[in-house]
């Protein structure tokens, strides 16, 4: 729609204001400056765990997931012929997401949690989706939470001991705990469900709430470091949500300064599932003030405060929406409702452009892929991934296109059903 074009062009939201190579090459330059330091807006953390190595079978642990707005608690153990069993397995809200809460509070919340699963086992995988740095006996010291949460206490803080401290302190015993990033566990996950199949090397990725990858490096090319072994190898968590130097838009510096953490993240708050809805919704307000819709449908745009990725996505399926779309879809007819649709495909292109950026430079930063009966394996995880319509398959095709030719590379992607909680028992048992 050539209007709709036009109008994204001018405001620099458009797909083809995305230009693949120039953000895949940015994307790498920054992998390469967080490898060597801190002058890079990507953290490049060391994670101090290995994609190969056994894992104890007929072991019980406790899996945590901590991130978004849930918290999820089981007791995992893996069997070498029935796969895994996942036990006692509850959700709770995560803490600081219904409002600030203090470093004692936020532990205390913690432990109540664990209370079923406590007596189960003495180690605990603690998948914690928040930037961190991940010391080498694989305590995690959180750098800052993203993605809304309200516990600015804890900044600096290591997350591993100060479950602890709340455990002594409410009567509990210690625990063997490893803290690892939902990503980090998504690979393992992926790796411990690959059934045998000859992959070059493994990436996970979550396209969710948040979005962030991470991929297997070489000791050697971590050069910030000085105390790891050259000849071996890790997983580097990415912390791509923060890559700063992607093209950004009137809608999408809008969308920043309205967030609690401005300035920050500002990558995954282009297409992750916390934030794009409301970047539908700024960017239709925007096309109002532009004179794209009617008088009356842009009243209704500009009552709106909010507007959630699920309303979009229920939207484009034309399934029964909650309030406050019905007031503005019974204006959308006609030509109105041609440009609100025609807004958000484009938007969504955008999305799956960016994400395969970001991809496509994990991929080529890894190295391997290059044989196509040893494809990389990339485990994505996250319901914006797999849910908003059209976007896997975009993201599919862009990347399908970019790694051709001199960039040529074979990749799989697939799912793992409870990807983190799985990944996080397996790095719980790799060291236990």
């Amino acid at each position: 729609m050539k209007l709709v074009d036009e109008f994204l062009h001018q405001q620099g939201m458009h797909p083809d204001c995305v230009e693949m190579s120039a953000c895949v090459n940015d994307f790498l330059a920054e992998m390469d400056a967080g490898l060597a330091g801190p002058h890079s807006s990507l953290r490049m953390i060391p994670t101090h765990i290995q994609a190969e190595g056994d894992i104890l079978f007929d072991k019980a642990v406790i899996a945590i997931d901590a991130g978004g707005t849930h918290f999820r608690v089981a007791s995992v153990r893996f069997h070498s012929e029935r796969g895994a069993l996942i036990e006692d397995r509850r959700q709770y809200p995560m803490p600081g997401t219904a409002g600030p809460v203090g470093k004692v509070e936020f532990f205390r919340t913690i432990v109540h949690y664990l209370e079923p699963v406590l007596d189960r086992s003495e180690s605990i995988g603690f998948v914690f989706s928040y930037p961190m740095e991940i010391l080498p006996n694989r305590d995690g010291r959180l750098i800052r939470f993203c993605k809304e949460v309200q516990a600015p206490e804890l900044e600096g803080e290591l997350i591993g001991a100060g479950l602890n401290q709340s455990l002594r302190a409410m009567g509990k015993t210690e625990k063997r705990i490893v803290i690892l990033n939902d990503t980090v566990a998504t690979l393992l996950a992926g790796r411990a469900g690959s059934g045998g199949q000859a992959y070059g090397s493994y990436v996970g990725f979550i396209l969710g709430t948040g979005s962030n990858c991470c991929y297997v490096e070489r000791n050697e090319r971590i050069t910030k470091r000085d105390d790891l072994d050259p000849e071996a190898s890790q997983i580097v968590n990415v912390e791509s949500g923060a890559f700063a130097l992607a093209p950004s838009g009137t809608a999408d510096r809008r969308l920043d300064e309205q967030s609690t953490d401005t300035g920050h993240y500002t990558f995954e708050k282009k297409f992750s599932g916390a934030y794009f809805g409301q970047l539908v919704l700024l960017t239709l307000q925007l096309g109002g003030e532009s004179g794209l819709f009617s008088p009356a449908l842009m009243d209704n745009l500009r009552s709106l405060t909010s507007l959630s990725t699920k309303n979009v996505n229920d939207l484009l399926q034309e399934q029964s929406l909650e309030d406050p779309w019905p007031r503005v879809l019974s204006e959308a007819t006609g030509t109105d409702r041609e440009v609100l649709l025609a807004l958000i495909h484009r938007l969504i292109q955008r999305a799956a452009k960016l994400t395969a950026s970001n991809l496509a430079a994990v991929i080529l930063k890894d190295g391997r892929g290059k044989v196509v009966s040893q494809p990389i394996c990339i485990t994505a995880e996250g319901t914006t991934f797999y849910q908003l319509q059209g976007l896997r398959s975009q993201v599919g095709a862009y990347l399908d296109d970019f790694l051709q030719g001199d960039r040529q590379r074979h990749y799989e992607i697939q799912s793992v059903q409870d990807a983190t909680l799985l990944g996080a028992a397996v790095a719980a048992l790799q060291t236990a």
